[in-house]
């Protein structure tokens, strides 16, 4: 099914095709002609069921077909819960309208940062707003921003918005909104507390109801190849001379295990950066758009990154370092093999980190065939399982604990 069926525009369904969008998913599908109608939505939605698109594109179709030329009073805001979610979805409206015909003015505004640079990129106006609720309240109170011609709301993991205390920012950001408007509540869960506020916001909404069985799983190839600890750089490198990986994401434990391989990938004139929590938001934002550009072919990077970034085709993830638990095992695979695009998906295990290995396949119920690179044989000793490890209620299964390595070796002392 092509976009140009749900009712956009050509220019902007070429434009979705370019940017990575193949096929409309099962939210896209149901929400962007309801949308396009201009009617209210309550939508929920599994994380990377492509929610985003959902409502962009049809904020989009509508900036091309309505706005009038040369305005810039704020018609649409969309208020998501973190700094790291307003700019993926500010980067996905600016990145499709580069594609389109005008010039599409989007603010995204968030705290932890400054405020004047915000104050000053709003001089003249704007299209879209895209905010968290205490830097739009902060906003408002300067007389930065209005939000009198506003025709479109939209709350973006609703259900977040609320759980992390922003309930009082939310209600008084919604009392300086017209009255009629058009409502878009997507959220990935519906408790209470999202359900009294649609039950306030929300005119005969369209209830779109997306259950995980509705979202065909995505297509990545996992992949997990025995390798001794030590040789772990250097089977990277090995791995990214494949020219199909041009742009790979590699998980590792720790800040400083990520600066560290960046360093050795830079030594080999490799193109790579680190992304850890001890960077700042401009250089996180440099880093990734220096990665969706193709400037850099490897970011190495610490679980913030699992659930934040969202790279169109991004072919390869690679763990380094195993993740501490199944969840982030999934998180961090689900960076590739996105919007239908295929993936891949590699996990290097050692000998030290095989039982935990054998414990994510149980938690998640799979079953990844082991794989050895020529020149790169593991000579430590690894019992590969039969079946996976049982759990005994922690993550580490039954990888030794430094005071047991102690004894063991004060043994050997004793026996010799």
């Amino acid at each position: 099914m092509p976009f140009t069926s749900l009712g956009l525009q050509p220019a902007l369904a070429k434009a979705a095709l370019d940017y990575g969008y193949l096929a409309p998913t099962a939210i896209q599908r149901a929400a962007i002609p309801a949308i396009l109608q201009g009617s209210d939505i309550l939508a929920t939605a599994q994380t990377g069921s492509g929610k985003t698109a959902a409502f962009c594109l049809p904020l989009l179709n509508d900036w091309l077909t309505q706005h009038p030329a040369g305005s810039r009073q704020a018609q649409t805001l969309i208020l998501v819960p973190t700094r790291e979610l307003a700019v993926q979805v500010g980067n996905t409206l600016r990145d499709l309208a580069e594609r389109l015909p005008g010039r599409l003015k989007v603010s995204v505004v968030y705290g932890g940062v400054s405020i004047n640079p915000q104050m000053m990129a709003l001089r003249g106006g704007t299209d879209i707003v895209v905010a968290t609720p205490g830097r739009l309240l902060d906003l408002l109170e300067r007389n930065a921003l209005t939000l009198g011609a506003i025709t479109r709301l939209v709350l973006d993991e609703a259900d977040r918005l609320l759980d992390q205390g922003f309930a009082d920012e939310l209600h008084r950001v919604l009392a300086r909104l017209p009255p009629y408007r058009q409502n878009l509540l997507l959220s990935a869960t519906f408790p209470p507390a999202v359900r009294a506020l649609a039950e306030q916001l929300l005119h005969q909404p369209l209830r779109i109801d997306i259950a995980a069985d509705d979202t065909p799983p995505p297509d990545i190839l996992q992949r997990a190849i025995l390798v001794d600890a030590p040789r772990r750089t250097q089977l990277l490198r090995h791995l990214l001379q494949d020219p199909r990986r041009d742009r790979v994401l590699v998980f590792v434990a720790s800040r400083h295990a990520a600066e560290r391989v960046t360093d050795k990938l830079q030594r080999a004139g490799i193109r790579a950066a680190a992304l850890h929590g001890d960077c700042s938001q401009g250089q996180r934002g440099q880093v990734l758009a220096d990665f969706k550009s193709g400037q850099l072919q490897v970011v190495i990077a610490t679980d913030l990154a699992a659930r934040g970034i969202d790279i169109v085709r991004l072919p390869v993830v690679v763990n380094y370092d195993l993740p501490r638990s199944p969840v982030d095992y999934t998180h961090r695979i689900g960076r590739t093999g996105r919007a239908g695009a295929h993936g891949e998906a590699i996990s290097f295990v050692s000998a030290d980190c095989a039982a935990h290995f054998a414990l994510i396949e149980k938690r998640q119920q799979l079953r990844v065939t082991r794989e050895q690179i020529a020149g790169f044989e593991p000579t430590e000793l690894l019992a590969e399982p039969t079946s996976a490890a049982p759990g005994n209620g922690g993550i580490k299964g039954k990888r030794k604990s430094k005071k047991d390595k102690l004894r063991e070796a004060a043994a050997r002392q004793t026996d010799a």
